[in-house]
């Protein structure tokens, strides 16, 4: 029997280059806004809103062994131009949503033989970064919740997060409209390129399945060696 795997806005980068992996060995739901390039692609499409609607009221399979949790925020702002309801919206959709979903779905992933969830955060939770203080707060949050779960959930179900640095997709739109941005960016990366939804993608995959069945309460960096190397 194929193994169900839940993708919350799942329909546009990384979530739709994961979609694209999964879908040929998994039974693959993705429930987002919009059906966006999902087209072309064998999976099931669920309208569903992560600021607005129940994730319990979807017509979504009794056993659930996989979920990953794609919607994010990229507000880069120095801090004295934030106000305190800037760091509340990043936190309503980087954070709070994760957590509704993962309760709406606790049950149905319990039932899996051994279910696992997948993250993300940014390299800016780990690695301070100037204009980061929003998004850096409301994903270091992730990163806490996650560990804490995955103990708590353990040996039944595994929790793991990725921390990429800046990858090419739409959320990283303004960011990356540019060559010369691009460059710039590539530039700042030990590896001297920036990231691609696939690159992240490959990943969440292995997160997901069995593949990775010793590996919970984990962050793990995909970031061109940001966070860790020092080649200046």
């Amino acid at each position: 029997m194929m193994k169900n795997i839940v993708l919350i806005g799942g329909s546009k980068g990384i979530g739709l280059a994961t979609a694209k992996l999964l879908n040929e060995e998994y039974k693959v739901i993705v429930a987002s806004r919009s059906k966006g390039d999902l087209e072309n692609i064998n999976v099931t499409h669920l309208e569903f809103d992560v600021l607005k609607d129940d994730i319990s009221t979807l017509d979504l399979p009794e056993i659930i062994d996989g979920l990953a949790f794609f919607p994010g925020s990229i507000n880069l702002k120095p801090f004295k131009m934030l106000k305190t309801t800037d760091f509340e919206t990043d936190l309503q959709l980087n954070f709070i949503s994760l957590v509704k979903v993962v309760q709406g779905l606790l049950d149905k992933l319990k039932k899996s033989n051994q279910a696992s969830l997948v993250f993300f955060s940014t390299i800016a939770a780990q690695t301070g970064m100037p204009f980061h203080t929003s998004v850096a707060a409301s994903k270091s949050a992730i990163e806490g919740f996650a560990k804490s779960l995955a103990a708590e959930l353990a040996p039944k179900i595994r929790v793991n997060v990725i921390a990429p640095s800046l990858t090419n997709t739409s959320l990283a739109e303004k960011l990356l409209n540019k060559e010369e941005k691009i460059t710039k960016m590539a530039q700042r990366h030990p590896l001297k390129k920036i990231g691609e939804p696939e690159d992240i993608a490959k990943l969440t995959k292995f997160l997901l399945t069995e593949e990775s069945s010793w590996i919970t309460g984990q962050v793990i960096g995909i970031d061109g060696g940001l966070s860790t190397l020092n080649l200046q």
